[in-house]
């Protein structure tokens, strides 16, 4: 309700973003050009130079949105700060808009919210892996015959993590499988050499030699003194509760945005809402997500 009221002034909304996209002033994105004139009536610029007009959307995830700003940053709000996530019908009831457009919306704002990174994990690693999908139990017959083929992960998503225990950032991603060649790639690209990482006693961790390797038999023991994966079981404990209790069903082409999310907000677990607000807002510029785009993956 706070946020809310915050931005319920357009003019509030606009220096927020504008503060957060240009630190040194207004700049016009085609010519540079810091000789700008503000359009009290339309809220957007006009360069006194080139002549074109511009708003503080352009250059952002914003860009080409009719949902004003006030909108968009009350989605924001409550997207990084709701434990559970926040489904496109909330956001819908909420805001006033379709359920289509908050679904693009939240899109939108996972796109801001994935944080790269060419700095590898150091110290002591959990590493560990999960399936995403629906139960079988839990399926109609008809939809059980077409996705499940026997035990295992047939039908589901292979979800890989990473966790530094010393930090306690993760880092996660979608994988084609938990083969031995599928994880040791993830691991190498993301984990600093020499490091000491801890792994369940699946066939595929064998082999890592550039690390310093311990296993925990999960049929013998989940804890053997700091040989564990616990951190990184409570990651995916919590992003399936937010897939199950929030989502109900996410689609394997758009998985990835929903770990982005929950990797967001757990990292910046340590935060307040303002500090996790400022950090996506911080996001925005230089990123873009088209429906043509995000309906594009899905058809493919």
């Amino acid at each position: 309700m706070e946020a809310i009221r915050h931005f319920s002034d357009p003019m509030v909304s606009l220096t927020t973003v504008a503060s957060v996209k240009w630190p040194s002033g207004p700049v016009c994105p085609r010519c540079e050009s810091k000789r700008l004139s503000f359009l009290q009536t339309r809220l957007m610029w006009k360069c006194l130079d080139c002549k074109k007009q511009f708003s503080v959307k352009v250059g952002t995830i914003f860009e080409d949105s009719p949902i004003p700003l006030d909108k968009w940053l009350c989605a924001m709000w409550m997207l990084a700060n709701c434990k559970n996530g926040v489904s496109s019908y909330e956001i819908a009831r909420d805001l006033k808009v379709t359920q289509k457009t908050a679904w693009f919306m939240l899109q939108r704002l996972r796109h801001a919210m994935h944080t790269g990174s060419i700095n590898k994990m150091t110290g002591e690693i959990e590493a560990d892996e999960t399936f995403v999908g629906g139960k079988a139990r839990n399926m109609h017959m008809g939809k059980r015959i077409e996705k499940i083929h026997g035990r295992g992960p047939h039908g589901k998503a292979v979800v890989f993590g990473l966790l530094e225990r010393k930090t306690g950032k993760a880092v996660t991603c979608v994988v084609d499988g938990r083969k031995k060649h599928h994880l040791h790639a993830e691991v190498t690209a993301n984990v600093e050499p020499g490091s000491m990482l801890y792994t369940d006693a699946l066939k595929s961790y064998e082999g890592l030699r550039d690390y310093e390797h311990k296993v925990i038999d999960h049929a013998e023991a989940y804890v053997d003194g700091a040989v564990h994966t616990n951190k990184m079981e409570n990651f995916w404990s919590l992003l399936k509760r937010a897939i199950k209790g929030t989502y109900v069903s996410v689609e394997p082409f758009h998985l990835f945005r929903y770990l982005d999310e929950q990797t967001f907000r757990y990292n910046e677990r340590k935060g307040n809402d303002c500090d996790r607000f400022k950090l996506v807002l911080g996001s925005v510029t230089g990123k873009r997500l088209t429906w043509d785009l995000l309906t594009s993956q899905e058809a493919g």
